[in-house]
């Protein structure tokens, strides 16, 4: 049996790919920074993983251990300065591993781009990823594709909340480059066929689906299969990429950090040179899919809460080394603690499915208003804000974004620890903990931590500590109540 390796499987396409190559019959290896955030996937006991980091040459040569295909899908999307640098030291890193363990194909997935020197640093970073991958001496099948449309993907969330809150609006001038997207169905199908592609073919593919729509014709044919009222939309062409980006940030729930590379890569026409690659897979039998119905079967499984991955998954501040607030010795300095505790009278199960629910639409138990405004001015300068939401309204996974946390931590039913990712001076994290006390009462414990950065940090936390009665102190009585009501038959 063909052995494979997936890397990226917490990611948006790693985490469709995987389970798509169990179907296929290949035997499936995936290495993961945090094997923790797989536990929850379905497919996770049909798997073999490999915990570590891509760029480790021991964990390479661990994971690549007998394996004939390689799928790499690492992308530095939004992480920050210098991510050309860690792209292009993990991608060396991976291309020698793969040689070094004999493996018999390096697949990669990068994006469609004109073929110019003029390249924003996103686009330039990925075509460098492919060359050096195509250069590594592995036969390598590089797929550019621009725009993929699915449920979960940074583009679909992108145009699907700028067509829905903004019946009338100001547009910067790319709404009018040409566009070929592609159905993630058929991005899915290329990766997977690409497996056994012969092995004297190393080259790069361009890929995408059968219309070449502007971004403004996009955004009108979305509305239509949404039902929505046509869109009034008005170019401006003052509005460069960089503050296109901010605005996407502050319209939508995809950060203006993440944002950036998506705009950057609308400003070019990215259209299929050649659609070659056909001669060397097997096409769909049903054909490529077209951008309407690629639209509405992403819309029902948003609306049947049926979303696999997303792109928030993928985004994560924390690094494995990074200090946790379960560490029995504090190694990272000095680390604040509001620890409030409290009996609920109410069953700790009761108690738990508030716990797990909180967020989203039901919100955080407190202060609206002051919550609503802290990721205002969080999506102001680039951080997540209060968008992302939850990806089902009542159960979590770790690795899950949740508003402007992360799940970093879950044991059912007993404790759920939350990261920030909000811009902050620091880390900070919040745990909620239902149990039981020693007369067997339903205890409630509730622990925000802030592990401060320098002056500034130390400044944040002495400012926003005299709100912790209002934020804090009135969530867990609202979170105490509100299991308090819970109907048994919930």
């Amino acid at each position: 049996m063909t052995r494979v390796l997936v890397t990226g499987a917490t990611g948006y396409i790693g985490g469709r790919l995987a389970p798509e190559l169990l179907a296929a019959g290949y035997d499936v290896r995936v290495l993961a920074r945090n094997s923790q955030r797989l536990d929850t996937r379905p497919w996770r006991s049909r798997i073999e993983v490999v915990e570590g980091d891509a760029s480790d040459p021991a964990v390479l040569a661990r994971a690549l251990d007998r394996v004939d295909v390689a799928y790499y899908l690492i992308h530095a999307l939004g992480t920050g300065r210098r991510f050309e640098v860690r792209d292009r030291r993990t991608a060396l890193a991976f291309g020698t591993a793969c040689r070094e363990s004999a493996v018999g194909r390096i697949v990669y997935l990068g994006g469609l781009h004109p073929e110019d020197d003029d390249l924003s640093p996103h686009l330039g970073s990925r075509r460098e990823v492919g060359e050096i991958l195509l250069a590594s001496g592995v036969p390598t099948t590089v797929l550019r594709a621009a725009v993929i449309i699915g449920s979960g993907s940074a583009s679909f969330e992108m145009l699907r909340y700028l067509t829905e809150r903004l019946p009338v609006m100001v547009t910067p001038r790319w709404l009018d480059t040409r566009i070929q997207p592609i159905a993630v169905r058929d991005v899915l199908h290329y990766l997977v066929e690409s497996a056994h592609m012969p092995p004297e073919v190393n080259r790069g593919f361009d890929i995408g689906g059968p219309d070449v729509l502007t971004y403004r014709a996009m955004m009108q044919r979305y509305a239509a299969v949404a039902g929505l009222r046509p869109r009034r939309i008005v170019s401006l062409p003052l509005l460069s990429p960089g503050l296109s980006s901010h605005w996407v940030g502050l319209v939508t729930p995809v950060p203006s950090g993440i944002a950036r590379p998506l705009v950057d890569s609308l400003v070019h026409e990215v259209v299929c040179k050649d659609h070659d690659i056909d001669q060397y897979v097997d096409p769909r039998t049903a054909g490529r899919i077209g951008f309407d119905r690629a639209v509405e079967l992403a819309l029902k499984r948003v609306h049947d809460f049926d979303v696999s991955t997303s792109w928030a998954s993928a985004s994560t501040q924390g690094a494995p080394s990074d200090p946790l607030p379960s560490d029995p010795q504090w190694s990272g300095g000095s680390l604040y603690v509001d620890d409030r505790n409290c009996t609920v009278n109410a069953p700790p199960e009761r108690l738990w499915k508030v716990i797990e629910g909180i967020g989203g639409h039901r919100g955080w138990y407190s202060w609206r208003f002051g919550w609503w405004t802290r990721g205002l001015l969080d999506r102001v300068v680039g951080g997540p804000g209060l968008r992302r939401g939850r990806l089902h309204p009542d159960t979590l996974s770790v690795g899950d974004p949740l508003d402007w946390w992360r799940v970093e931590a879950l044991e059912r039913g007993r404790l759920l620890r939350l990261r920030a990712e909000m811009r902050l001076p620091g880390e900070a994290w919040l745990e909620l903990r239902a149990g039981t006390d020693e007369h067997g009462r339903t205890l409630f414990r509730q622990r925000a931590l802030f592990h401060p950065r320098g002056l500034p940090g130390e400044l944040y936390w002495a400012a926003i500590r005299p709100f912790h009665d209002v934020v804090f102190g009135g969530m867990q009585r609202n979170i105490a109540h509100a299991a308090e009501q819970v109907e048994e038959n919930r």
